[in-house]
């Protein structure tokens, strides 16, 4: 394709209107049927245009040919006539040479078949009174070129032909051919130069009505193959339409559908397949359904079996902790022991059930309007004490955050409860930030430390249930190993989510970003934009800007809040 051609497809491609060109290229896209069809029409085209071109210029030439050498022929057999007939003549004067030559002419004519004929005197002939005069037919008037009468005066004794053009009786042309050759007239006339001409209309017509049969044949070829491959295409592509179909419907949990298998073909092979593996996989999906159902009621039910147990024991455990300083040293610190496991157990088992209702699917939110800074301040200063036990600084900062958003506040106060602790414990004692932004549609709460860090590896692990990232660390606050699990679900149950940026030595951000309202968080093609970066600024810094916040919360003061 040239590139001319090529900016006329471009131009007429664009000039369809936008949704008509989205429309082909969906299509085109989609349908294996449409892609199938057109490539077999356009190759099955592109084929029979060739063969065609090729049968159509083979004929021509052939034709010619032909043509040409019956014109050839004819043509030396009336010079050779007319050659006869001037040399058997004893004509002497002027005027039996013209009716010699009138003769002469008649014959060629006749045995030649064209009364399209002209005769010229050489021109390097010496003068004579006698030599007859020229002649011309008006139809080759105009059509004998200087090159061809220059090959017959220089060659009399050969014969040369020229393609022409005739003019017709409609003003067109019709394809010809003039042959020339030589001829001696007696009696001191010389040599005369013989041009005959061929009209070749009816090779024309002959030709071009073999075309057009060429190409009715071919349209026709044409429509009867897209016939066959579209009831071909459709044969083929309609099982494998219907399977596509089925397996999208088995993705999307309607284990019961099934591929309708008829005949014993390959296609019948592969339905037969398909249904085979759907009942395995059905079976073996509601296998898990009920292990998985079974594993929900024991944990849930074992949860709640051992809170009774539980409280009986924490109940003679805070009589005992209560008493501790009777005790002796030993017995004291072992009932503090007691009192401290006993506690981390009830909060393993809180946690135990709040997962187990999250496998089931029975959790519901209540929420309300909430300010995301109040809670989070509120968390803060819940916390200090813990951070000022283990040397970190507290600070929060809120730019942009003082917006009320609908969540459900206790799960939201668990989720930040369970960052905090988490920077906390893996803080290495360095400040710990948390910001809070919001936008038109979302809000976020991140939670930054400039301590321990993760690998990529440990970070995308770090929400699994009782995961650590070294499993060699003892938990020393008292988690249960379910806090950014449940933290995940509690997100995600609000229709937000919960990120994570870490690197080792750097410190770790965890991002949580919910929707505004809770109708938003409902619908999933809105996704919410957080309004805070999950990668920092400054990686590698070692603790934040001292005036970097708007309030801080510090391990020797009490909770102050500073304008920006």
């Amino acid at each position: 394709m040239t590139a001319a051609a090529e900016v006329r497809t471009t131009a007429s491609w664009r000039g369809l209107p936008r949704r008509l060109r989205t429309t082909i290229a969906s299509t085109w896209r989609r349908s294996l049927q449409v892609r199938t069809v057109f490539i077999t029409i356009g190759l099955s085209t592109l084929a029979i245009l060739v063969i065609g071109l090729y049968i159509s210029f083979s004929v021509a030439s052939n034709l010619f040919q032909d043509q040409r050498s019956r014109v050839l022929e004819v043509s030396n057999n009336a010079t050779t006539a007319a050659q006869l007939i001037l040399d058997s003549s004893d004509a002497a004067d002027r005027g039996s040479l013209q009716l010699l030559m009138k003769a002469t002419i008649d014959t060629v004519t006749s045995i030649a078949g064209t009364n399209d004929i002209a005769i010229f005197r050489a021109p390097d002939q010496p003068t004579s009174n006698n030599a007859p005069p020229d002649r011309l037919s008006p139809d080759l008037a105009g059509v004998i070129s200087p090159a061809l009468r220059a090959q017959v005066q220089e060659h009399p004794e050969n014969q040369y032909w020229q393609s022409v053009a005739l003019e017709n009786s409609s003003g067109g042309t019709n394809p010809g051919i003039v042959v020339g050759s030589g001829l001696q007239v007696p009696a001191g006339a010389g040599r005369y130069e013989l041009y005959l001409g061929y009209n070749l209309s009816e090779a024309q017509q002959t030709l071009a009505f073999m075309q057009v049969t060429g190409t009715v044949g071919a349209i026709a070829l044409i429509a009867l193959l897209s016939a066959i491959t579209l009831v071909v295409v459709r044969g083929v592509i309609e099982p494998i339409r219907t399977t596509a179909s089925t397996s999208r419907r088995l993705a999307a949990g309607d284990l019961g559908v099934r591929i309708p298998a008829r005949g014993e073909d390959e296609l019948a092979s592969l339905a037969a397949s398909f249904n085979g593996m759907a009942d395995s996989l059905q079976a073996r999906i509601r296998e898990l359904a009920e292990l998985s159902v079974m594993q929900q009621r024991f944990v849930s039910d074992v949860s709640h079996e051992l809170r009774t147990p539980l409280t009986t024991i924490r109940l003679a455990g805070d009589v005992l902790y209560g008493q501790r300083e009777d005790f002796a040293g030993p017995t004291a610190r072992t009932v503090e022991l007691l009192h401290t496991q006993t506690e981390r157990f009830e909060r393993l088992l809180g946690d135990l059930l709040e997962i187990s209702r999250y496998d089931a699917g029975s959790v519901t939110l209540a929420t309300e309007p909430t300010n995301l800074v109040h809670l989070a301040g509120d968390v803060i200063e819940e916390m200090h004490g813990l951070a000022r036990e283990r040397g970190s600084e507290l600070r929060l900062e809120a730019p942009g955050g003082h917006l009320d958003a609908e969540v459900d506040p206790r799960r939201v106060r668990r989720i930040v409860t369970n960052l905090l602790g988490n920077a906390i414990e893996h803080g290495e004692g360095r400040p710990i930030v948390v910001a809070v932004d919001s936008n038109a549609s979302a809000i976020a709460l991140s939670v930054r430390d400039y301590g321990l860090g993760m690998t990529t590896e440990a970070a995308e692990r770090v929400f699994d249930r009782f995961w650590r990232a070294d499993p060699s660390r003892v938990r020393t606050i008292g988690g249960t190993g379910l806090g950014l699990a449940i933290s995940l679900e509690d997100a995600v149950a609000h229709g937000g989510h919960l990120d994570v940026w870490s690197h080792p030595g750097q410190g770790s951000v965890f991002r949580l970003t919910l929707p505004r309202s809770a109708r938003a968080g409902l619908d999933p093609n809105a996704a919410a934009v957080s309004p805070l970066p999950l990668e920092p600024g400054d990686p590698e810094a070692a603790g934040p800007p001292p005036t970097a916040s708007v309030g801080a919360i510090l391990p020797d003061d009490d909770r102050e809040v500073h304008d920006a």
